[in-house]
């Protein structure tokens, strides 16, 4: 029997497995997956079009010509044009900054006070657990986007409210994970050896069972950006965004809608953008999640 060709020898490279396990170390293959790198890619363009969204288009998104109104994609207008004659393709470029910042701000704004509810529930008294916990439950039972829906309705239109609608739709399920890692963490041996060696509680909390209890869910965070994203994009659909003539991913469907027979680009458009923009996110938020777990991709 013939033995194995070493297919390294043969095209004369140098194979450093067997010198890393001779020494004790694991060698560790980095691999990116096409599909992640892709939806890195496009997130980085989407943080390009959110910063300096003039280097990817010179157009203005606000200008009009009735003379160009529904204007299917050509060599001139990319992605077309909608009813007013404006470009879609400038709109939909201009319209990331505002999906962004919805999208990170209400995360911020859920994580933050989530995080606060969720250490009070996970250290304090066994009363205000069940005090917190249930409110969770209760809030918890809404969908997110019909939480936020009954939140702007008290606070009204505009992108300030809908980002602080969105962004404490989020608080109960971000509440609920920090209490869940702060009630494993608090029993954990270093927060024992802590409380022995004599520091305080409040030393106790801000040096060991918050960084520890929050990790995690600052990574599940990120999978979170982009259902914010939607569901800011469903409320600015149903009128509670910024008012027209502002470029938004929501008001281009609500806008577009009225003209899917005859001109199925001012819908397929918006949409797209915002399929890819949470998918590329959840994809990279999912990737960070498993290689926090140590799992191979």
């Amino acid at each position: 029997m013939n033995p194995p060709v070493n297919h390294t020898a043969r095209l004369g490279l140098i194979d450093v497995a067997p010198v890393f396990a001779a020494h004790g170390v694991r060698s560790r293959r980095w691999t990116v997956r096409p599909g992640l790198a892709l939806a890195g890619l496009f997130v980085l363009f989407l943080l390009i079009a959110a910063l300096q969204p003039a280097w990817l288009v010179s157009g203005d998104p606000l200008q009009a010509s009735a003379r160009e109104a529904f204007r299917a994609p050509d060599s001139v207008y990319w992605l077309g044009t909608d009813e007013n004659g404006r470009d879609i393709l400038t709109r939909l470029v201009y319209a990331v900054r505002p999906s962004l910042v919805l999208g990170l701000s209400a995360t911020a704004i859920g994580l933050l006070v989530g995080t606060v509810f969720g250490l009070a529930a996970g250290l304090g008294p066994r009363w205000l657990d069940g005090a917190v916990m249930r409110t969770v439950d209760v809030l918890l039972a809404f969908p997110d986007l019909l939480l936020a829906l009954v939140i702007i309705t008290f606070f009204g239109q505009g992108q300030l409210n809908l980002i602080l609608a969105v962004g404490i739709a989020s608080v109960p399920r971000y509440a609920r994970l920090v209490r869940a890692q702060t009630l494993g963490v608090r029993s954990a041996g270093y927060v024992e050896a802590a409380t022995t060696l004599g520091l305080s509680r409040a030393a106790v909390i801000v040096r060991h069972i918050l960084p520890n209890a929050i990790k995690p869910v600052l990574i599940l965070a990120t999978i979170g950006i982009g259902g914010n994203i939607v569901n800011g994009a469903a409320l600015s659909f149903l009128g509670f965004g910024a008012p027209p003539p502002a470029p938004e991913w929501g008001g281009m469907l609500a806008m577009g809608r009225n003209y899917l027979a005859n001109a199925g680009w001012l819908v397929a458009w918006p949409a797209l953008a915002i399929t890819l923009t949470v998918v590329s996110i959840s994809a990279i938020g999912r990737e960070l999640l498993r290689r926090s777990e140590g799992k191979r991709p």
